[in-house]
């Protein structure tokens, strides 16, 4: 006689658990708003120690950020982060302003409790630790630039952001499927989306380009308001009017 091994009707087997876990995790502490020093200074960390961060989750600590610094750039972080392969995905400390920012960027905003879990992680970074074994998952694509983009240079990001820490010259294009973030001047021409993503978006510190693109819409740079040349800008289509803003 067979034994009926399913649970009785109207039961379902438990297909998950919920526990409370501890992890450790690497902290970046911002401590100004120069974000061409950030990417400058994180650029030698990981070089020192590349596979340490690589697919690695991170913490943004905004407890030391000084008001006179302004607002986070939270889209040029972010960007940042990613771009040399890490995983931003919260921040604690900060102030209001900041933490509604950081949501608008899709990052978690995390309490005191989760602050002692993950305090110790900048001193194992600092010292150089073991690097975890990465994960299996597919990586988002993102192709890093830190040299200098000079004139007649074409850079394409082909399935991805491209992030560039270094400047870009007059005469120079940078084209990505994604996003495109620039940690410094930006002249030349830039073009996000640029297989048709209407949520791309282009990001620099210092807008001086020829011209911007996102999903074929465009602007050149007669046509770009005095008052947003100069300043730290985002790019994006809203209602397929290519709108810039400062942020």
């Amino acid at each position: 006689m067979a034994v009926n091994s399913r649970p009785p009707a109207g039961e379902a087997p438990p297909a998950f658990e919920l526990k409370a876990a501890g992890f450790t995790l690497p902290v970046i502490r911002l401590l100004n708003g120069d974000m061409e020093a950030v990417a400058e200074q994180i650029g030698a960390k990981v070089e020192q120690a590349p596979d340490f961060f690589h697919n690695t989750p991170v913490v943004i600590d905004l407890g030391a950020f000084p008001e006179w610094a302004g607002e986070v750039e939270f889209p040029l972080l972010v960007g940042l982060l990613r771009g040399y392969g890490m995983i931003p995905f919260g921040v604690r400390g900060g102030s209001k302003s900041q933490h509604a920012a950081a949501e608008a960027m899709d990052l978690a905003v995390l309490g005191e409790a989760y602050s002692r879990s993950a305090k110790a992680a900048p001193a194992a970074a600092s010292a150089g630790a073991a690097a975890p074994e990465a994960g299996h998952g597919a990586a988002p694509t993102f192709t890093l630039v830190t040299r200098p983009v000079r004139s007649g240079q074409s850079i394409y990001a082909a399935g991805g952001d491209l992030s560039v820490i270094a400047p870009v010259s007059s005469g120079a294009e940078l084209k990505a499927d994604g996003n495109i973030h620039v940690y410094g001047v930006l002249r030349g021409r830039a073009q996000a989306g640029h297989r048709g993503n209407v949520e791309a978006r282009i990001f620099c510190q210092d807008l001086q380009a020829e011209l911007v693109s996102v999903a074929g819409h465009y602007r050149v740079a007669e046509n770009i308001p005095a008052d947003l040349r100069g300043v730290p800008v985002q790019v994006y289509l809203d209602q397929k009017i290519l709108r810039i803003e400062k942020i």
